[in-house]
């Protein structure tokens, strides 16, 4: 008989948040794999839980060579419990290699449900909820962070970032100049503990409260594109050939209808482009 793997989800602030049984198999685990293991020993003394098994360390820099010692106990019947800082296992955190490897070996896999910091600011941004995306954390290259930003302009789905603090400024200002300043947001800090707060508003307004500097955990909640205001490329070379028509020179009509559309002027001249190809 194999064992099992339980992806357990831990409090993400308040720690009354844990449910019993999060207590129960925590107790009961063969192995617990924590992302750090001393946040666990924090976490089951607040809780009085008594650990009974092994716990070893998981986290991003040994999630890789550590799995198949994971697997192997969970091949020998144990259980193994895996446990985050916060929230989810396999949500932007470790877990999803083992949760693969384990599938693929035929090993059973549960979860115990428990807080989430996407739900949660979901739930509170104000947003629609019906349809949503969650895009993690951004790049932290610029360059990168803008390319990311610009193949979702037109994302229809309310979407949800994780941001640490000290780039909440610069992601905001980059999803400004891809989504358009007045774009709806929500900018959620340290969820559930003593200090949350929620600060909704369109971008440019985030992006200046945020300069005075914010700590703590952070989740940004962002509107998605309204289907009524995306532009396609044919919309874009009229709007140039119309300015053009009124006498500006080219290379300006680009560039004004690059701002007017909230685009880059590349995107731009290449529907100019498409366009004449096309004989439009």
């Amino acid at each position: 008989m194999t064992g099992r793997l339980v992806l357990a989800g831990t409090p993400i602030g308040d720690v009354s948040d844990a449910s019993a049984r999060l207590g129960r198999v925590l107790a009961g685990a063969d192995v617990v794999a924590a992302e750090d293991t001393r946040r666990l020993r924090r976490l089951t003394s607040e809780l009085g839980i008594q650990l009974g098994g092994r716990v070893v360390s998981y986290f991003e820099g040994n999630e890789r060579e550590r799995t198949p010692e994971l697997l192997q106990a969970l091949v020998d019947g144990q259980t193994v419990v895996v446990v985050t800082d916060a929230g989810m296992p396999s949500v932007s955190d470790p877990g999803y290699r083992l949760v693969a490897a384990a599938i693929e070996a035929e090993v059973d896999v549960t979860a115990v449900p428990g807080p989430s910091a996407v739900l949660t600011a979901l739930a509170l941004s104000g947003l629609p909820v019906d349809r949503f995306t969650f895009e993690g954390f951004l790049p932290r290259k610029p360059g990168e962070r803008g390319r990311r930003l610009d193949e979702l302009k037109e994302e229809p789905r309310t979407m949800v970032f994780f941001e640490a603090p000290h780039r909440l400024t610069a992601s905001l200002e980059a999803m400004a100049e891809a989504f358009g300043a007045d774009r709806r947001t929500a900018v959620c800090r340290e969820l559930t503990k003593t200090y949350e707060e929620v600060r909704r508003g369109p971008l440019d307004e985030l992006v200046t409260w945020s300069k005075d500097g914010v700590r703590g955990e952070i989740t940004i909640v962002v509107a998605g594109a309204d289907p009524h205001k995306i532009v396609t490329g044919e919309d874009l070379a009229r709007e140039v050939a119309k300015d053009e028509e009124a006498g500006t020179h080219r290379k300006q009509a680009i560039a004004d209808v690059a701002k007017r559309f909230n685009v880059p002027k590349r995107t731009v001249y290449d529907a100019v482009l498409a366009a004449r190809d096309s004989g439009k």
